[in-house]
């Protein structure tokens, strides 16, 4: 996401800062969502969540399940806030991700929603593998003794 900060149209929607934590990604893609205009009207005015979701090839599609987009309060025809939305990609893209998620343990995990510089509502997904809890843990002390590193260097101690 090297977008300059100056640029209006872009803000980040909803991140699964856990996706991190519990996987470890070896790829992302951006990809677009098929979106109502209802739920384009939301995601301007409130956030979604995409914290439980994931995405998933199903019959040549790429779909995101379970992510969560609030009602607009004044649209005349409301959508479902948990529906499946279709992912746009390349059909190169397509079957790169179909062949990664049929290897031992891969799957696709939603990384951040985001409005790009266009405005358009785009999504980064990531190719991951799951981690046990002793990566979990060795992530933990790679990042807290980063944190130690920096405080004795600010302190010169």
């Amino acid at each position: 996401m090297a977008q300059t900060k100056s640029d209006p149209n872009y803000k980040v929607i909803s991140e699964n800062r856990r996706a991190r934590f519990d996987y470890a990604i070896e790829d992302d893609v951006e990809c677009g969502i098929i979106l109502d205009g209802s739920e384009v009207k939301s995601l301007r005015a409130t956030s979604g969540n995409i914290a439980e979701s994931y995405a998933a090839v199903e019959n040549g599609e790429l779909w995101l399940v379970n992510s969560y987009i609030a009602p607009y309060e004044q649209a005349m025809f409301s959508h479902e806030e948990r529906r499946r939305r279709k992912l746009l990609v390349s059909r190169r893209e397509l079957s790169r991700l179909w062949n990664d998620t049929q290897r031992k343990g891969m799957t696709l995990v939603p990384l951040v929603m985001y409005f790009n510089h266009k405005g358009y509502v785009k999504l980064k997904i990531g190719i991951a593998k799951g981690k046990k809890n002793h990566d979990k843990r060795e992530t933990q002390a790679r990042r807290d003794w980063g944190r130690e590193k920096q405080r004795l260097m600010k302190t010169g101690g």
